[in-house]
């Protein structure tokens, strides 16, 4: 992966967006007070939570079928309908699947068809009955990691992987993974580094597309890992440029 002058990274601009209802305590007893505010939000159920799928929509994909979970925890696979994976943490040998991994933006892949293929990944998702998306750290690290995708036999082994973040408001992570199982999908395989932000306050994020008929959790798994790699380096890049900036001012 190449660190020259940040060209694996694109400039990268999304738009934040908060969603929240309140309750007025006026009409309730003045001990409810204590125990904080009260939030309401109609026809919520297990995989239907407005504050999430607000989430998903800033990640390009809308849960059409109302059907989402947001899965950070073996309690959570339940709810969803599945199974935990018996082995927790789950060790994913990578080696020959970084290979099958191509960058977006190398000579193997324009940004303009990863854009195409990724737009069409996340329609279909959209579309699909059920999404599962883990949440989590990667294994050793803070950077967090979303999954979203619509195989139920994927879901349980990555979580299984991921390290258990600390609760927090759903917001974007680090690293979204889109994992399409989908028979009318070719097989494709692939991951990007951008840049979002502006002036000090720039940093890089990482989206991993893997579409096909049956999808390993190896090649997830190594998407995951090659774009973890590619944010270090970025990061790193970037620490260099301004410590060389800051030496030549002293000068």
């Amino acid at each position: 992966v190449s660190t020259q002058s940040f060209t694996r990274a694109r400039p990268f601009k999304f738009s934040s967006a908060s969603f929240s209802t309140s309750r007025s305590l006026s009409s309730l007893p003045s001990s409810v007070e204590r125990v904080g505010e009260a939030f309401v939000f109609p026809n919520e159920y297990p995989g239907q939570c407005y504050e999430f799928n607000w989430t998903l929509n800033r990640d390009g994909v809308t849960p059409l079928k109302k059907s989402a979970f947001r899965i950070t925890k073996p309690l959570d696979l339940k709810i969803a309908g599945l199974e935990p994976h018996p082995k927790s943490p789950l060790a994913v040998k990578t080696t020959s699947s970084k290979k099958t991994l191509v960058e977006a933006g190398s000579d193997q892949l324009s940004f303009d068809d990863y854009d195409e293929v990724t737009q069409r990944t996340k329609d279909l998702l959209s579309l699909s009955d059920t999404l599962y998306c883990p949440e989590g750290h990667m294994p050793a690290t803070t950077t967090t990691v979303r999954i979203i995708t619509n195989s139920d036999k994927l879901a349980p082994k990555l979580v299984a992987y991921l390290d258990r973040a600390p609760k927090r408001e759903s917001t974007g992570c680090s690293i979204t993974a889109y994992i399409l199982e989908d028979a009318s999908m070719e097989a494709f395989a692939s991951y990007a580094i951008e840049e979002t932000g502006e002036g000090d306050d720039v940093r890089s994020v990482a989206a991993v597309v893997c579409t096909g008929k049956a999808i390993k959790v190896e090649q997830v798994v190594a998407g995951l890992e090659l774009s973890l790699e590619g944010l270090v380096e970025d990061e790193e890049a970037r620490k260099k440029e301004a410590e060389e900036a800051a030496a030549a001012t002293e000068k």
